[in-house]
């Protein structure tokens, strides 16, 4: 008897999304221990230029130094623990000075001012650094002080997006959202359009639903390609092409627009004929902050001419389609009727999501409990 397969898996339990000593455990485990997106280099494209983000309850500050180095730094002072700037972005004057008793810094966070402390050594107090790095103009920042390179978590996406030449892209618009969700459900809806006939009836005129193929999961992204219906050009309010074509695009390229989840925070949405990017900033187990931008490429913009609303109404719609279903889901997440419920075949992307969510949980506990063991094994060792 022929037999049907018509599930891969389960969703995750219900604590995965509403329990906060595993949203905290998360947060320490994939926004601090690893690299994150931070924004967009073009962001502080002048020496001074800067802009803050917060994450697990720290302040970062990402700058541009004289010499055209992007540093980022804890907004803490060495002085008295003071944070620094308070402003969300904009421009130091040559020196990053705390508002408290004037310990002021260089652009590239060395102590150059310490008022009534004579013999200071001011080699021995600079700003704490953050590290960070830059892939293809995105800004990408690790509260680990001893961090494994950036290319190692992005694996083979270095290259993989060429194309596109990211870096020569420039901001043109931000939006910011407040979705009451879990970060893990902002995640999964985008990586599946098997809701967009019902959820989204204006990007459903657009594109096939079904089209596309999705890469391989890797262990830092997930992602796939989806073509557009006949007739339509870019993904806009209604399809047509108002800007000329990302210039290093092959024709087949033309045709379809690359969606990619690169964990854990950069949503990266490459079009014929721009970008759209959005970093999660998750803020509480039931809470993300969702930093929305479009990004085109610098000959377009500078036409007189040159419109770009199309594309940003047409995705601020489906963004807040997709934000309010995701708030729906946190809701029923936390009712006690709810149980996992089957993926279909066509899920493989969340599903593979989440086995990435358990495995990474496996090995930290593996690795806690391999600690635990040789510290005890030490102190036996002390006592004999």
């Amino acid at each position: 008897m022929a037999t049907h397969v018509h599930s891969i898996g389960e969703t995750l339990p219900a604590r995965y999304y509403t329990d906060p000593a595993i949203f905290a455990e998360e947060l320490e485990r994939f926004f601090c221990q690893g690299w994150i997106c931070a924004g967009r280099a073009d962001q502080i494209s002048n020496p001074g230029d800067f802009f803050l983000r917060e994450i697990a309850d720290e302040s970062i500050i990402i700058n541009r130094d004289n010499s055209g180095q992007v540093h980022a730094f804890y907004n803490v002072c060495r002085h008295r623990g003071t944070r620094i700037c308070t402003a969300a972005e904009g421009k130091f004057a040559g020196r990053i000075q705390c508002p408290y008793h004037g310990w002021t810094y260089a652009l590239d966070g060395k102590l150059i001012g310490a008022p009534h402390m004579e013999n200071l050594p001011r080699e021995d107090y600079p700003l704490n650094p953050v590290g960070a790095e830059l892939w293809d103009g995105h800004i990408f920042i690790t509260l680990d002080p001893r961090p494994a390179p950036l290319a190692s978590q992005l694996d083979d996406l270095q290259q993989k997006f060429a194309n596109w030449r990211m870096q020569d892209l420039r901001f043109y618009q931000r939006r910011r959202y407040d979705a009451q969700a879990n970060w893990k459900l902002i995640i999964q809806n985008y990586n599946e359009c098997l809701h967009c006939p019902v959820l989204h009836p204006t990007l459903n005129q657009l594109t096939d639903y079904l089209s596309g193929d999705n890469d391989t999961p890797h262990r830092g992204y997930i992602g796939g390609t989806m073509g557009f219906k006949p007739g339509i050009e870019t993904m806009s309010l209604d399809g047509k092409l108002r800007r000329d074509y990302l210039p290093c695009l092959t024709e087949a390229q033309r045709t379809e627009v690359k969606y990619y989840a690169v964990y854990p925070n950069l949503l990266l949405s490459l079009h014929p004929d721009y970008m759209m990017t959005h970093t999660l900033w998750p803020r509480a187990v039931d809470r993300t902050e969702i930093i929305c931008e479009w990004h085109f490429h610098p000959q377009e913009m500078a036409k007189p001419d040159f419109q770009a609303d199309d594309a940003v109404k047409f995705w601020d719609l489906t963004n807040k389609e997709d934000w309010g279903i995701s708030e729906l889901s946190q809701a029923g997440i936390k009712s006690r009727a709810y149980k996992p419920g089957p993926y279909s075949v066509r899920e493989g992307l969340p599903h593979a999501f989440d086995q990435m969510v358990l495995e990474r949980e496996r090995r930290d506990r593996r690795n806690h409990s391999e600690l635990a063991v040789q510290r005890k094994e030490a102190g036996a060792d002390d006592r004999t």
